[in-house]
């Protein structure tokens, strides 16, 4: 797996500096907000795939020596919106800039 370097503490603080600057300028522009996202944790969900993708998914799962398709799942998951996430930082700071 690939190792992500960490940006260095000053160009860290320079951005978090000017996203702060941007933050403030249009804190009282009702316009410049979305709406608020209610987001709530709740226990383990349930998630429906076609037979031939679970299939596909306990081969791969067995593949990786996970103890089930569900780790397995979840794993694959977890990077994925971890890379979503990363992607979607990136993509508000160049917009900022």
């Amino acid at each position: 797996m690939k190792t992500v370097k960490k940006p260095r503490k000053s160009s860290l603080n320079s951005d978090q500096e000017a996203i702060d600057r941007i933050v403030t300028s249009q804190a009282n522009t009702p316009s410049a907000w979305e709406a608020p996202v209610r987001v709530q944790r709740s226990g383990k969900t349930s998630l429906s795939i076609s037979g031939e993708l679970a299939a596909r998914a306990a081969f791969l799962a067995r593949l990786h020596r996970e103890a089930g398709v569900a780790q397995w799942v979840e794993r694959v998951v977890r990077e994925r919106v971890e890379l979503e996430e990363r992607a979607f930082t990136e993509a508000k700071r160049e917009m900022a800039s």
